[in-house]
């Protein structure tokens, strides 16, 4: 790839990643910060941040001066992430289920709830009908813990500001303050464990996904009878992590 080409690349990366700082991916970044984070003479990073402000790849923040991808990047990054997680997504289940001879899904948030984009059965499966599209709270489902991994307290009491937590196993929370306690564990740990909160007798485990950005946007889930599963805790978490990991590799554009 020529050379020019792979320093502007580098530049829209790191301006999608965000500046130093702590602030959120996508901030603005001003010439300096980016020539900094580059280890780049400043006067190359302007000519190049120019010429990519003109095709429309970035944009000016009036505020701040800085640069940031233009927002029609994000609507493509979107697009493209939700197209792999629906193809690369169910080689990772193929994977997983081939693993572990359980039933795997892959899933998102919606609002307090999660919804299942992608699922892999093995044969003789006693699941009636498919999870696609079907919602389900996401303070019990097999994967609403994994999906919330990544937020911090505030952002999750906010999800559920409304929610009443209705009981469907003998293990469900009780309210947010439950959830966060498991939360914790799971942030711990790098996975989620649900033990019969989604309903009697059935236990998963399940895996954040993260995108280019570093945001979770999907997980993968393990999931099975409590009496099969449980003692199988560490080898489907493992399964589970390692092919999350491959699917990651795809959303990041890396394979």
């Amino acid at each position: 790839m020529d050379s020019s080409v792979t320093k502007g690349l580098d530049a829209l990366s790191a301006l999608a990643r965000g500046p130093a700082g702590g602030r959120p991916p996508g901030s603005a970044a001003s010439v300096s910060e980016l020539a900094r984070g580059l280890g780049r003479d400043r006067s190359q990073v302007s000519r190049m941040l120019t010429a990519m402000a003109a095709e429309g790849f970035v944009g000016r923040d009036e505020g701040s001066g800085g640069f940031a991808p233009h927002w029609r990047l994000y609507t493509a990054a979107r697009d493209l992430t939700a197209h792999r997680l629906r193809t690369d997504g169910l080689t990772a289940l193929e994977g997983m289920a081939a693993e572990t001879g359980e039933s795997c899904y892959l899933g998102v948030l919606a609002g307090d709830a999660t919804v299942t984009i992608a699922e892999r059965v093995p044969a003789g499966s006693r699941q009636l009908g498919s999870w696609i599209g079907r919602p389900y709270p996401a303070y019990c489902s097999d994967c609403g813990q994994a999906l919330l991994s990544d937020a911090d307290d505030d952002e999750v009491a906010a999800v559920f500001a409304r929610t009443e937590f209705v009981r469907h196993g003998p293990n469900t929370p009780t309210g947010p303050e439950d959830f966060l306690r498991r939360l914790a564990g799971t942030r711990r740990r790098g996975y989620s464990i649900v033990d019969e909160e989604a309903e009697p007798g059935l236990y998963s485990v399940a895996v954040p996904v993260r995108d280019f950005t570093g945001e979770v946007v999907a997980a993968v889930q393990v999931v099975g009878p409590r009496r099969r599963l449980e003692p199988r805790t560490q080898e489907c978490a493992a399964a589970a992590l390692r092919w999350a990991g491959h699917l990651e590799t795809s959303l990041r554009g890396t394979t």
